[in-house]
């Protein structure tokens, strides 16, 4: 039998009296699987999160988390899930072992095992230099480490992480992102960020919601492998140039992209089988006695599929503008 997903979502729903924070939404994340929940700010996403670690309840809907029922079973679900929120909640008045300690045994971490798996858990977070420190004295960046050592101390299978990397540096960031992306596998994650390379850097693939909604769901690995655009930029009589491109054997499409000034134009192709078409097409552009100003081959990224993905669900739900009445 297959095995059943890590985090089944179906249409959930959380409204705040009018407002549809969470707008009937369904995805699944496979065990061992590491998951970018990606979306603009009031997208939904922490909504969402707090409703898998059973913070908050749903309005409808159903979600399940390492096969239990986030509504009726969620004491079962927060035995088996790590959560680091967006503000990681600590005792200021105690020390970092001190507090990793308590939440160990509040966990369940066996006795006999629990000083060892404090030292493990402190070491790859990168807080056992600040072990006898009060949390109230320690930076944002080691209280968010902090948070991610108490989310990991109890070794859950499920682990939800909404900005793990608020506030800390470029290095503590790339110390954190490789302690995220040795979890894939053993661990399912979901993770939260508004920062898109982290996201290429550490997750196997992207769930993009926006307005309450589910708009893009789908592995890097297919975006990395969509139809590249070859963008050129040509000094030439408009028409003559679009008309001999589209002539060319190998392109398949050929779309203006505006004007530069004078006779500079700039043209996206798409070539038949995936061509690398930039060398054969700068000599002939030259051939026919036109300047070539840009000739790159743009490959599809994460950045360009958030950004249609947002603004074109913005567009779609801007208001019409009022008519201006007449004189």
């Amino acid at each position: 039998m297959p095995t059943p997903p890590a985090i089944n979502v179906s249409r959930l729903t959380k409204s705040y009296g009018l407002i549809r924070a969470v707008d009937d939404i369904s995805f699944q994340v496979k065990t061992g699987e590491l998951v970018g929940f990606l979306g603009p700010n009031g997208a939904g996403k922490s909504t969402t999160m707090r409703i898998l670690t059973t913070y908050l309840p749903a309005s409808s809907g159903y979600a399940w988390v390492a096969g239990f029922d986030v509504m009726y079973q969620s004491m079962e679900v927060r035995e088996r899930v790590g959560y680091l929120p967006e503000s990681v909640p600590l005792y200021p008045e105690m020390r970092v072992s001190e507090y990793l300690a308590y939440r160990a045994k509040l966990k369940g971490v066996p006795r006999a095992g629990r000083t060892a798996r404090l030292d493990d858990i402190m070491a790859r977070c990168r807080v056992k230099e600040v072990r006898s420190r009060l949390l109230g004295t320690l930076s944002k960046g080691y209280r968010q480490r902090v948070g991610l050592a108490d989310a990991l101390v109890a070794d859950p299978p499920v682990l939800i992480l909404d900005e793990p990397t608020s506030g800390l540096d470029p290095i503590q960031i790339a110390q954190t992102l490789e302690t995220i992306r040795e979890l894939a596998g053993r661990h399912t994650v979901l993770l939260s960020t508004h920062i898109l390379p982290e996201v290429e850097r550490v997750c196997e693939r992207v769930v993009i919601i926006n307005k309450g909604r589910i708009r893009f769901d789908d592995t890097l690995k297919s975006i990395a492998e969509r139809e590249p655009v070859l963008q050129v930029e040509v000094r030439g009589p408009a028409d003559a140039v679009t008309r001999f491109l589209a002539d060319q054997p190998e392109v398949a499409t050929v779309a203006p992209a505006g004007h530069g000034g004078g006779e500079l134009t700039a043209f996206d192709i798409r070539t038949r089988d995936r061509k690398d078409l930039r060398e054969a097409l700068a000599g002939r552009l030259a051939a026919k006695g036109w300047g070539v100003r840009r000739l790159d081959l743009k490959r599809a990224s994460l950045e360009e599929v958030y950004t249609s993905v947002v603004l074109r669900q913005d567009e779609a739900t801007a208001p019409e503008p009022e008519p201006v009445p007449a004189a």
